[in-house]
């Protein structure tokens, strides 16, 4: 019995113990806690079916050798709290981009302190765009074998004395799908390479790398290439191959913990400990800013107004009104918006003492000028008697151009001004504007930004003296004296050099320069266009108009015969402009620090994609700081921030010693600021910002100045605030709610609403989170909400109500035409609809058409906004002052006045250029209608009107200063019609139509008037395959998709079917290249397992690469759906092998039963295409070396007029592309032929599939 019983016992320990192990409960002290190990396996590109086969594999192996495996999908387990539990972590076929900024500095600090990595197979094909990762894996993909991507292939063990290698034999044959590599780092320790000669596809030769193991930047290292197959993690030899690796990666037999004071990477402060604290609201078009020792901040307005913050009441206030000129005039009289006005401003290095401030604007008057102005301010005050002008910039206002304007100092009190090269853009086609003809000098910026004698297309340095003249610096571009230079210029060469710093510890110049419009290179004109930004060391010359980025030359063009002759030569750039007044032979021109086009850059690939308006911030150095109460974290020491205006960014850019680009993060990655046009750090260490706003030209509801707040310590609350109702008709209630709100250190919260009226006579406040309000008097509200923490942390935030007008309501309503699509050369039918509770609506007849402002407008790919923005702006003040108009009619005004002849009061014109361009003149001309007055005009009283409503005399106001522009606005459309969508000669269709309704109400009880606008942004209805929004089980490559396996699907969101009868495929099968087992594209609704609504007939592999002919295209007709669905394409074949990838699809096109029927007729060849590009067939012919394919050579040769190719045992025969030097091959190839500076060809680019393979001569 006692036996038994110490049996039961035993029996009942083990069994606790198995518990313990299996549960991972070993952390009660019981026993040493066991190693353990993160398998992360997300995927955002490729995902391999054999992931589940590895994990499990890796559990067994855990389960075998005592360690804990963990699994996750999920990046934010990349935090050091998390990764400090780890000895290794496994990288198990992942794809993409797969970790944020915050996630991947994390993981670099957790190697440098000692832990471990395992890459399995595609590990590889992740993190393109994170060098160090490259480094810590050793390699990146290059490609895989074809046609058939799984074969048998022979290992060559190359290092036997590891434990990942010793068991094996010196060759060991296994059947895998074999990576090829590029980037492969020479530090590595090689295990095992492949014999290429025992399988078809490797690119690597003799040195092909598929096992290595390295100690890396503290951590340790190992990768193995095996693991595409489920079958892999089956094989006896392969799993022990793969334990011991990850036995070394976990330290090996003598694991050390980790030691987090060796991680040399500075720990990335989480983003919630950056607060935006909003200052001021609705600005308009805020420019620069410059904070004071004080903390007050000065900013300016383009249209004149000098405002100030003041921290201790909070409150915003106008300080001045300088007059300016934001217009130009062309030969004809026509008279459009510009982009001068009051541009910046800046204080100096020695304010306190002396008390001067810095603007650079366009001052009012017949002078075409820009001047660089100083003022004292004295106190809150801008003493205008103080003005002194330092310096004029000559300009030309015939035509809208760059205007620049930037002011800061450096560290030897040197002023730097930037200013535009003052040239329109818009009749070079987004090229080099170098047009030489008569009369057309505002369209050349040879005569600015290449001239040495022009103060235009500059970065200027001066030393501004006491008495208000200035100096030159040592070390600008030509020396005080030079014959035909301007000795202020420091660096030339530029387009539109907007927002510039200096860093004040090397001296080094920064900007943004934001380039040309073309969203693609030009045959024989040039490069895309680039937005740059700029680092000066020394004085220098930038380029502009002749080169651009990293000084891609332009062709010189003809502007007059439309031909084109040679490239600019960077070396020896020549201006022999008839336009040019200065030297002839200019400064070798020098390349962009960074550069982007609208496109995602292959160089700084985090820049992002679409609109570009580069801006260069300040240097943070941390020691300026040392007093400050919050300043940045010493993370951003050292570093170059940058931002951008259109795609709303925050950059900090890590320099190396010598001051050269290394990398680039977001800064508050999750925030998307409204066009941010100026930053720079205040005495505190906190971050000012303005923010433009979302509209060009006009007051913006997100035009703000804001200040970023880094927060140490306690956090304090995240405020999310938002109303169920913004304004309305009186009496109403509003749901005021803190939905959102947070605290990121988890502290109890408070909450307490102040609802106060603008007068400040009504003040009501709630103290609970989410309160019913009551509003039953009219006028301006705003409800804030404060929330405090246990810690007394404090966040407030503000919603605006108005009371006493309702919204206008606007909707389209497009009578079976297509909300997504625009087919070109068919009708869109449309009609806007208006109501107003105060004003009724069109249908009614008491809103007229001609309030109504309705704009439809093509936006080419690449095409500047801000143009059509004008455009908007023009149509709607038309529409506008309509109203003020029909008030004026039904008044007794016109007893005493009239348009444009004095009566018995002035006439309006009169009034109008009397107080054109004056600050809060509209405000005092309404009370002065309303009240009365005398002595302006003469000894004629104005009677008082005090029975006009207070919006009424605003919109009569409005109509009247109206009349001090001589304008042409833009023609509004009719407010129902039907519109023929055509595209412009020579575009490809890849831009965007835009169809646009705005009203603005007649305001109601003294609240201000509200303006309704809808654009409706319609797309073309051809979308390439691979810009889906969601993709499952596809490869991608570019812009086209593989579909690698059956049943994977990719989708495209929220679609407007309406009219939609089929959609056309571009796709095929190759056999040859992809092994393609062919298959059906299924089409659904809303998810890949929704409604089928249609499906293609079956997609046949296609033998032989010889195919001169686009693949036909495949066709899904569709069932009856109408209405917004995701639309999701399903690629199906059941009876495909498992891992055989089906098709490729390259594009798809929703057709309408009238496009359907145009793409069925036969194309016309292009004459021009017919007969071949003009260069001789023999400049292409020759063997040219080629990576990345499995056959070394492509052989060019002439025969017959037609050029025929040579790859590997495939020929076929090209013929003539749309572009010069380009050429269409077999299965949608394209051969596209470079040359170099003497026109030789010199190279050839292979672009099948969307991927891109090049070849030298």
């Amino acid at each position: 019995m006692k036996k038994r019983i110490t049996y039961s016992l035993r029996w009942l320990a083990g069994v606790v113990l198995v518990s313990f192990l299996a549960t991972g409960l070993w952390s009660y002290g019981f026993v040493k806690d066991p190693p353990r190990i993160l398998v992360f396996s997300k995927t955002l590109a490729f995902r391999h079916a054999s992931i589940g086969a590895g994990q499990k594999a890796l559990f067994q192996l855990g389960k075998e050798q005592g360690f804990v495996v963990d699994t996750t999908e999920d990046a934010g387990r990349f935090n050091e709290e998390n990764l400090k539990r780890y000895q290794a972590v496994v990288f198990l076929s992942t794809t993409g981009d797969v970790l944020n900024a915050q996630q991947q500095n994390a993981f670099e600090r957790y190697i440098q302190s000692g832990g471990g990595y395992m890459g399995i197979h595609s590990a590889t094909d992740t993190e393109y765009d994170w060098p160090w990762y490259n480094q810590l894996a050793g390699a990146w993909f290059a490609n895989h074998p074809m046609p058939n991507n799984i074969q048998k292939g022979t290992f060559v063990v190359v290092d036997k004395n590891h434990p990942s290698t010793r068991f094996l034999p010196e060759r060991w044959e296994r059947e895998d799908e074999f990576y090829s590599f590029k980037n492969i780092s020479p530090a590595l320790h090689v295990l095992m390479t492949i014999d290429e000669k025992t399988y078809q596809g490797g690119t690597n030769g003799d040195n092909h790398p598929m096992a290595w193991y390295q100690e890396f930047d503290g951590g340790r290292s190992f990768y193995t290439a095996g693991g595409h197959t489920d079958a892999s993690f089956s094989e006896p030899l392969f799993l022990k191959h793969l334990g011991a690796g990850l036995h070394y990666a976990m330290g090996g037999d003598s694991p050390k913990p980790l030691d987090y004071t060796k991680a040399k990477t500075k720990r990335l402060p989480e983003e919630n400990r950056f607060s935006k604290v909003v200052l001021g609201e609705k600005l308009d078009e805020p420019m620069e800013l410059t904070v004071l020792p004080d903390n007050r901040v000065v900013f300016v307005e383009r249209r004149g107004n000098v405002k100030l913050y003041s921290p201790s009441t909070g409150k915003i206030t106008l300080i001045a009104h300088i007059p300016v000129n934001t217009k130009v005039t062309d030969k004809e009289g026509k008279v459009g918006e510009d982009e001068g006005g009051l541009l910046s401003l800046t204080k100096d290095p020695h304010f306190e003492q002396n008390h001067w401030i810095y603007l650079y604007y366009s001052p009012e008057g017949k002078e075409a000028k820009n001047s660089l102005v100083r003022y004292e301010l004295k106190g809150d005050e801008l003493v205008m008697s103080s003005k002194k002008v330092i310096l004029d910039v000559a300009t030309q206002r015939e035509i809208s151009g760059h205007a620049g304007g930037s002011l800061t100092f450096d560290a030897h009190g040197n002023l730097y001004l930037s200013t535009g090269d003052n040239i329109n853009p818009q009749q070079s086609n987004g090229y080099s504007p170098a047009d030489e003809r008569p009369g057309r000098s505002p369209f050349d910026a040879q005569m600015t930004s290449a001239n040495t004698n022009d103060l235009r297309g500059k970065i200027l340095r001066i030393h501004p003296e006491a008495d208000g003249s200035y100096t030159i610096p040592e070390g600008n571009l030509f020396p005080k004296g030079t014959p035909k230079t301007r000795p202020e210029i420091y660096t030339m060469g530029h387009r539109n050099p907007f927002r510039i710093s200096v860093d004040p510890k090397t001296g080094f110049l920064y900007w943004g320069d934001i380039g040309p419009d073309a969203g693609q290179p030009g045959e024989k004109r040039g490069p895309a266009g680039q937005d740059e930004i700029g680092q000066a060391r020394k004085a220098g010359n930038y380029g502009w108009p002749y080169f651009v980025g990293d000084n891609k030359p332009y062709f010189q063009y003809d502007f007059a015969t439309g031909q084109s002759g040679a490239l600019y030569d960077s070396e020896k750039p020549v201006n022999n402009s008839v336009n040019n007044t200065g030297l002839n032979q200019l400064p070798p021109a020098q390349k962009a620090f960074i550069w982007y086009p609208y496109a995602e850059s292959k160089e700084f690939p985090l820049m992002g994609a679409g609109g570009r308006s580069a801006m260069a911030g300040p240097v943070f150095h941390r020691d300026q700081f040392t007093q400050a109460k919050r300043p940045f974290p010493d993370y951003y020491d050292g570093k170059l921030i940058i931002y951008e205006w259109m795609r709303g960014w925050l950059m900090a850019v890590t320099l190396d010693a010598n001051g050269n680009y290394a990398s680039m993060e977001r800064v508050m990655p999750s925030y998307k600021f409204s066009n941010p046009v100026d930053i720079e750090f205040g005495p505190e260490g906190d971050l000012y910002m303005l923010e433009y706003g979302s509209g060009w030209f006009t007051q913006n509801d997100d035009a703000r100045l804001v200040r970023i707040e880094y927060n140490g310590g306690n956090r304090k609350p995240l405020v999310q605030v938002a109303t169920s109702k913004k304004g309305g008709s009186i009496p109403f209630k509003a749901r005021l709610s803190s939905e959102g709100t947070r605290d990121f250190d988890n502290d109890a919260l408070t909450y307490s609403w102040t609802v106060t009226s603008q007068s400040g006579n009504s003040k009501r406040t709630f103290p609970v989170a989410n309160p019913t309000v009551s509003f039953d008097k009219a006028g301006i509200y705003k409800a804030t909400l404060t929330v405090t923490d246990a810690k007394g942390g404090r966040s407030s935030r503000t919603v605006e109500i108005m009371a006493g007008n309702e919204e206008p309501v606007l909707t389209f309503e497009t009578r079976n035409s297509n909300q997504t699509f625009f087919f070109p050369g068919q009708p869109f039918a449309y009609e806007v609809k208006v109501q107003d509770k105060e004003d009724g609506s069109l249908a009614s007849g008491k809103i007229k058409p001609a309030e109504v402002a309705v704009n439809i407008d093509y936006l080419a790919e690449g095409y500047d906004l801000a143009e059509i923005a004008q455009g908007h702006r023009s149509a709607d003040a038309s529409a506008q002052v309509v109203k003020g108009l029909k008030l004026m009619e039904s008044s007794d005004c016109k007893a005493c006045h009239s348009v444009d002849k004095k009566s018995v009061g002035p006439a309006y014109e009169q009034v109008a250029l009397k107080y054109k361009g004056e600050a809060g003149a509209a405000e005092r001309l309404a009370q002065k209608v309303i009240s009365g007055g005398s002595g302006v005009w003469g000894d004629v009283a104005m009677s008082a009107h005090p029975q006009l409503a207070q919006a009424d005399v605003q919109e009569m106001v409005r109509y009247i200063l109206s009349l001090a522009e001589k304008k042409q606005a833009s023609p509004s459309l009719p407010v129902k019609g039907s519109y023929t969508m055509n595209l412009p000669e020579g575009d490809k269709g890849e831009g965007r139509y835009l169809v646009r309704a705005a009203y603005r109400d007649k305001g109601s009880s003294g609240v201000p008037a509200i303006t309704a606008e809808k654009t409706l942004v319609l797309r073309s209805a051809k979308l390439p395959a691979g810009k889906a929004d969601k993709i499952e089980g596809v490869m991608k490559y570019g812009t086209v998709i593989i579909a690698s396996v059956k049943n994977s699907s990719i989708g495209f969101s929220n679609l407007d079917l309406t009219g939609i009868e089929q959609i056309k495929f571009t796709a095929s099968a190759p056999k040859s290249q992809l092994n393609a087992a062919g298959g059906t594209i299924e089409v659904r609704l809303d998810d890949p397992t929704g409604k089928l609504i249609g499906e293609t007939a079956f997609i046949s592999p296609s033998e032989g690469g010889s195919v001169t002919s686009m693949p036909p295209p495949v066709v899904a007709k569709l069932s009856s759906a109408t209405g917004f669905h995701d639309v999701y394409l399903v690629f199906k074949n059941d009876k495909a092998p498992a891992g055989q990838s089906l098709f490729v699809v390259i594009d798809l096109e929703f057709q309408t039963r009238q496009s359907a029927e145009s793409s069925a007729k036969p194309a016309s060849t292009p004459a021009s295409a017919a007969s071949g590009p003009s260069q001789d067939l023999e400049a292409y012919a020759g063997k040219y070396k080629m990576s990345g394919l499995p056959f070394e050579y492509i052989e060019i040769t002439p025969k017959a007029g037609r050029l025929s190719m040579k790859a590997g045992d495939k020929e076929g025969e090209l013929t003539p592309g749309p572009g010069a030097d380009e050429f269409k091959g077999g299965n949608n190839t394209v051969f596209k032929f470079s040359r170099g500076a003497d026109q030789k060809v010199t190279s050839l680019t292979l672009e099948v599939q969307g991927m891109s393979f090049k070849g030298d001569k």
